[in-house]
């Protein structure tokens, strides 16, 4: 499903973002379901999820399948893929590449809850084995 190693995926809109999402929880799915999942939220029409829809075909992030008069979509990406990649341009582009400012950052806009720092503490611990 995801794409070769290499390649990142290319950069999504925060509105194809959610159409992602309703894919990643569940596929395949139809243009109506997709637009079940987010339309009544974002306020979006039919229309519009299309529209998403067809832009995230051209950057080949969902691919097609017909089915009678209808397509069925599915993610080509996982979405931890996307997500990973997604984050490293933040901390790259925010952070010069390093984690470190952005959780201080985190930690002093106090965006970090007691969860969050346990956490982040094993997995430290784990990384450090």
């Amino acid at each position: 499903m995801a794409n070769s190693e290499n390649e990142k995926p290319e950069r999504i809109s925060e509105a194809e973002h959610a159409v992602m999402e309703a894919l990643w929880t569940r596929s395949p799915l139809t243009a109506a379901e997709v637009c079940d999942s987010v339309c009544v939220e974002r306020d979006w029409s039919l229309a519009t999820v299309k529209t998403l829809l067809s832009r995230l075909v051209a950057k080949n992030a969902i691919a097609t399948k017909p089915d009678g008069r209808r397509f069925l979509y599915s993610p080509l990406i996982e979405r931890a893929d996307y997500t990973g990649a997604e984050s490293r341009r933040l901390v790259d582009r925010l952070f010069g590449g390093r984690a470190a400012p952005l959780f201080a950052q985190l930690a002093e806009s106090e965006a970090l809850t007691e969860d969050d720092l346990a956490e982040m503490e094993a997995l430290l611990k784990e990384l450090r084995k």
